[in-house]
């Protein structure tokens, strides 16, 4: 009978000290490979994201919540901004490029966003099948979109009100799909994309149709008190309001944009402006406060499941100690029975460790799946990190000094004493 045999048997002739271990263990090294799993996906994503993005702009109001929005379209916009303005602004002489956002309407959850074909240039996307917009209601899907809701070019679908489903229908004014992206990994993916004329005329029409009531009712009254009337037209105001966008997303043309025009927007115009560089850090280093907690309780987990390890295997000890003297007696050397009880610990601990993996990929897979049914966001976590490679080496050392004193105890062990003893 080999040691490898010995060691599981002797583990299995202990069952709940084993399984007791096991758990703890298991608990503190899931608890870690998923909170690094996690904090890596979120992190790089987040960072990809944003890749060419120097400056967001867009209405007043938190400028965690625009970024969220405008960038990751995770959140509600803050509002929408004038075009001219956000026009004047692109024209800075430090400013290289400024991407237009329009939305606020949506298909079966996902976001319907009216811009320029330099929007899925900046995610260098390509289209798989069919082409870009061209014109007003042609509509170019991301590939999640378009696998998810089985859409095909020359389908026609009808928008919602609002970013979430079951918002009022736009039955007047159907889309036509005319091009399927291909996967980005990035949030393109999540979105419908087409022309912003297309989100101005729907939402235009829409307050065209609110207006006219009120508009006959001032025409009346002007004509009872024979007043000359200078009602406003509303054909020029239905043009300034159609003028209007969600967010723009600016990418300098040097470094001192970045001095200069995020404060000369936020003084100086009606307009907010935000860094993704600055609001991801900051989002991080609230979050990353919780998550190193939890780290530092599982490696508290960890350490007491090592502890729990050595009183398994010094109890053990102690109850086969004439067994050990007995396994010496029959030619066995002191570094077999010291590999013995080594090899017990390191079974134990390496079980653990692939028991912990084993509960943080399931874990992931549970959050992969909630962040596809609530956000449509796909969740790629769950390749081999280096992290977890540390974390292997830890669950393995715990293993060594949690059989340390054991294996020196049975290293000295005195042949005649511990026999007639017995």
């Amino acid at each position: 009978m080999n040691l490898f045999t010995l060691s599981y048997r002797s583990l299995m002739s202990r069952p709940l000290s084993t399984a007791l271990s096991l758990v703890l263990l298991s608990l503190g090294v899931g608890m870690i490979a998923f909170l690094v799993q996690v904090n890596h996906h979120v992190q790089q994503q987040l960072e990809n994201q944003v890749r060419g993005i120097d400056m967001v702009v867009g209405a007043k109001g938190s400028p965690l919540q625009l970024i969220l929005s405008a960038v990751y379209h995770l959140d509600a916009p803050t509002g929408n901004i004038s075009l001219e303005e956000a026009e004047r602004l692109r024209a800075h002489p430090l400013v290289a490029s400024g991407i237009p956002l329009a939305y606020g309407d949506s298909y079966q959850g996902y976001r319907i966003v009216g811009t320029t074909d330099q929007y899925p240039q900046l995610y260098d996307a390509t289209v798989a099948r069919g082409r870009l917009w061209q014109a007003p209601f042609e509509v170019t899907l991301g590939a999640t979109v378009a696998e998810n809701l089985h859409l095909k070019v020359g389908d026609t679908f009808a928008g919602t009100h609002g970013l979430e489903e079951g918002g009022e229908a736009h039955e007047a004014h159907a889309y036509r799909v005319v091009g399927l992206l291909d996967y980005t990994y990035s949030v393109l993916d999540q979105l419908i994309l087409t022309a912003t004329e297309s989100v101005w005329e729907i939402h235009h029409h829409e307050e065209g149709e609110e207006a006219d009531p009120l508009e006959h009712e001032a025409h009346e009254e002007e004509a009872e008190l024979g007043e000359e009337a200078h009602p406003l037209d509303h054909e020029e105001h239905k043009k300034e309001a159609e003028r209007e966008i969600t967010a723009m997303l600016i990418r300098f043309r040097s470094p001192l944009g970045m001095v200069q025009l995020p404060r000369m927007v936020n003084q100086d115009t009606n307009m907010q402006a935000a860094v993704p560089v600055y609001e991801i850090s900051r989002l991080f280093s609230l979050i990353g406060v919780g998550v190193d907690t939890l780290q530092a309780l599982a490696l508290v987990i960890m350490s007491v499941s090592g502890l729990s390890v050595f009183i398994s295997l010094y109890t053990a000890l102690s109850e086969r100690i004439y067994e050990m003297a007995l396994m010496r007696t029959y030619g066995a050397t002191r570094w077999q029975l010291v590999g013995l009880i080594v090899q017990e610990g390191l079974l134990l601990t390496g079980s653990g460790f692939l028991l912990g993996m084993l509960f943080s990929r399931i874990g992931l897979w549970l959050v992969s799946h909630l962040m596809e049914a609530g956000y449509h966001y796909p969740f790629s976590g769950g390749a081999w990190l280096p992290e977890e490679g540390w974390l292997l080496v830890i669950a393995l050392g715990l293993g060594l000094l949690a059989s340390l004193l054991p294996a020196i105890r049975v290293f000295h062990l005195n042949l005649s004493k511990t026999l007639a003893d017995a």
